[in-house]
């Protein structure tokens, strides 16, 4: 069933399409302030479309309420389809280029014939770009530096979308019963935010066996690895196979790196014979270091504190600091994040949704904050457990907190976060944000570079005079 989130994005494409296939303003702004109104309910929005009570929401018209209840039902939109497919087939594409409106995009098709990120970038090469009016010289350069910057990006997924795919992948590998074991490796063992390559070790005990099987699904052996024919997935998958458990350990610990983490140890395992990682940390007199901690740095450790302070399993977390719910832009209600905190074992939570600035995220008025405040109360007493009152209050540009003095003690936790002036100069950023970490209300700096995963760059400023301050 899709959620809230895939909602709205649906409704601004729809906007977007319309808008490029010159429909009446009025009806693209009917979609554009119907994403808004959505975003901006803090209902619980799956009983509205289950009660079809949608047109509770100020702003959804009939029009509106039949693409929405037709998306939650079939899991598409044919009003979408239909413009989509009526408009060039790379619209959507160029859509994404920060700075291009449909109304840049429709002139660039209209004059050039430009109709995707390829064709763009060539005319921005040959120097097109730059004579047409309303671009310009900087324009051309800004689109071609946004260009080269979304070609990056395409080598990586995020790790969330590479362990749906691992899944996938595991469960293939699962029905082979020539191989007796399988491990993630590589990148994603040591949980790396983004993923340029799904790597596995699988251990092999009927050689013959897989063959055949293997064979059978249209895949090949090469040098100790699977080749996977019709490779589907955004990423290169590799699969690499081990003859017995001292070769799948070496394996193992060779693929999951990273190379600099592995130079810093001076790992030999030349000849080795340790079916376990703990066995090859032992023969090299280190202490144990679990997968996600193995990146860039490694810093000698002479005692064991290293290995007893690096367990990142669930159930040595106590508490929940920071997530939002409904009453701004979560998904989920605070009973079912607080249900779920405490079903994890947690023994405290925080809830922080957006402060007033963040409109853009149906942020919460003091009024409604006082609201938020009954309801945790209530639950907290209900659930039998402990819940804290926070906040993630906006820093605005000239470094203050988005709600006075006065209010701040109302909330048990402040979290100040940096959401708007991402563009300000790397000396003013700094200031800005250590006049917010020096607010005596604050407790948590929130996203501190700004970046957003394989989307957005950090904004410029001085990260060590902020972890000063």
């Amino acid at each position: 069933m899709p959620d809230k989130k895939e909602l709205i994005t649906l409704l601004e494409k729809i906007a977007d399409l319309m808008d490029y296939n010159g429909e009446n303003p009025f009806k693209v702004n009917a979609f554009r302030k119907g994403a808004d109104s959505i975003r901006q309910n803090s209902e619980e929005f799956d009983s509205l479309i289950k009660e079809k009570r949608i047109d509770k929401i100020k702003g959804i018209g009939k029009s509106l309420q039949a693409v929405i209840y037709e998306f939650y039902e079939r899991g598409e939109s044919s009003l979408y389809e239909e413009l989509k497919n009526s408009a060039p087939s790379g619209i959507e594409e160029l859509l994404k280029i920060k700075g291009l409106g449909t109304k840049k995009i429709k002139i660039l098709f209209e004059e050039l014939g430009i109709s995707n990120v390829g064709e763009l970038e060539y005319a921005c090469r040959e120097n097109r770009i730059a004579l047409m009016k309303g671009f310009g010289k900087a324009g051309q350069n800004k689109i071609l530096a946004r260009i080269e910057k979304m070609k990056e990006y395409s080598k990586y997924i995020l790790l969330d979308k590479a362990e749906e795919y691992a899944d996938e992948i595991l469960a293939g590998l699962s029905k082979y019963s020539s191989i007796s074991k399988v491990a993630v490796s590589g990148e994603m063992r040591r949980g790396s935010e983004i993923i340029s390559c799904i790597q596995f070790i699988i251990l092999v005990k009927d050689h013959a066996s897989f063959g055949n099987e293997l064979k059978a699904i249209g895949g090949s052996k090469n040098n100790g690895h699977i080749g996977l024919i019709n490779n589907e997935y955004p990423v290169h998958v590799s699969i690499h196979i081990a003859g017995s458990d001292e070769e799948f350990t070496k394996m193992l610990v060779l693929t999951t790196g990273s190379d600099e983490f592995l130079e810093g140890l001076k790992f030999d395992l030349s000849g080795h014979s340790c079916k376990t990682e703990e066995e090859v940390f032992r023969s090299h007199h280190a202490p144990f270091i679990i997968p996600e901690m193995r990146e860039k740095e490694y810093f000698e450790v002479k005692d064991n504190s290293l290995k007893e302070n690096s367990d990142l399993s669930i159930n040595k977390f106590h508490g929940l600091l920071h997530f939002h719910t409904t009453y701004s832009d979560g998904r989920n209600s605070l009973k079912e994040m607080i249900s779920a905190a405490k079903k994890e074992g947690f023994n405290y939570a925080a809830v922080c949704d957006h402060s007033k600035s963040a409109f853009y995220a149906n942020g919460l008025s003091e009024e409604r904050v006082k609201r938020q405040n009954k309801e945790v109360k209530e639950l907290s007493s209900e659930l039998n457990f402990t819940i804290y009152q926070g906040i993630e209050s906006d820093i605005l540009h000239n470094g203050s907190l988005d709600f006075s003095d006065e209010f701040m003690p109302f909330f048990d936790f402040i979290v100040a976060s940096v959401h708007s002036g991402f563009t300000m100069e790397h000396d003013e950023m700094t200031g800005r944000i250590i006049k917010a970490v020096e607010n005596p209300n604050t407790d948590l700096l929130g996203h501190p570079s700004g970046r957003l995963l394989l989307s957005r760059e950090a904004y410029k400023f001085d990260h060590k005079k902020v972890i000063d301050a």
